[in-house]
């Protein structure tokens, strides 16, 4: 059962912004979960790259995808693509796909991420994730389209829920420890659940939920970065165990806020508090 005293902190936390926040917070020890609004629709951003991670790996495992395959740096890829570092290298440069799909995580690269996608099917990624349960979540471009306005309409790039992403991160949690179910339903087997959380807590960028907990501790996450706002989701690790798995959304964020400070910063602060919360409390 979640404490109602953690609760009230995460939403005081979110309500003192003047952007939306909403978050899903799940407890794997006791299957505890609470919410506020977690299954509002809100612009995915690269959090979405987790279930591209996933589903690529079940393709793996069905023999359909093979990680060692060379990919090509092109520059057509590298044409309006805001994340990563293969934006940058040499036209022609080649790699396996397994770099691609890491960095696609890791440095939220969209060089590499459309490297995976065009190894893809855009409809059997988005009833992939229909299947898994993630009914908030819909996969469009490969990568966001240039130019965005801050408000921009929902359904110009890819959308998804707070409670999509704290069940995908529960799923790949529990099949890297061999439930059945899990791996079952994914189509992905217990050393793919264990590669695909590795690759996740390799990831870079930790000025979201890892930014005020202790340093090193050990976050299997992806962060996301749209015109409309921040977001991260993750596996929160202590001891060795996981702790907590916390999906946050901060939607609508102004350019600056009202301090003359830009908004951004007060996005990865309220994330990094909500994770702090949790933390402390569990």
């Amino acid at each position: 059962i979640m404490r109602a005293d953690l609760i009230d902190r995460l939403n005081a936390i979110c309500t003192a912004q003047p952007f939306t926040t909403t978050w899903t917070l799940r407890v794997p020890a006791d299957g505890g979960q609470a919410s506020r609004d977690g299954a509002q629709v809100v612009p995915s951003a690269s959090t979405r790259k987790t279930s591209i991670l996933m589903h690529a790996l079940s393709r793996v495992a069905a023999g359909k995808l093979d990680l060692a395959e060379t990919c090509t740096v092109e520059a057509r890829l590298q044409k309006d693509v805001a994340s990563g570092t293969y934006q940058h290298m040499t036209p022609g440069t080649q790699l396996p796909l397994r770099d691609a799909v890491v960095n696609m995580i890791i440095t939220s690269d969209n060089v590499g991420t459309q490297l995976v996608l065009e190894r893809l099917d855009r409809d059997a990624l988005n009833a992939w994730c229909a299947r898994i349960g993630m009914v908030g979540t819909a996969h469009r471009a490969n990568i966001p389209p240039a130019g965005l306005a801050w408000d921009h309409p929902m359904d110009r790039t890819a959308t998804t829920t707070s409670d999509d992403q704290v069940r995908l991160l529960d799923l790949i949690l529990r099949g890297a420890e061999g439930d059945a179910e899990a791996t079952g339903l994914m189509g992905v087997p217990q050393d793919l659940c264990r590669l695909g959380l590795d690759i996740l807590s390799w990831q870079r960028l930790r000025n979201l939920i890892p930014s005020l907990l202790p340093a090193n501790t050990r976050v299997a996450h992806k962060t996301g970065r749209d015109a409309r706002g921040r977001s991260d989701a993750g596996i929160v690790f202590r001891d060795g165990r996981p702790l907590f798995i916390l999906a946050a959304y901060c939607d609508r964020v102004p350019e600056t806020m009202p301090d003359g400070l830009p908004g951004f910063a007060s996005a990865y602060a309220t994330v990094g508090q909500l994770a702090r919360a949790c933390w402390d409390a569990l």
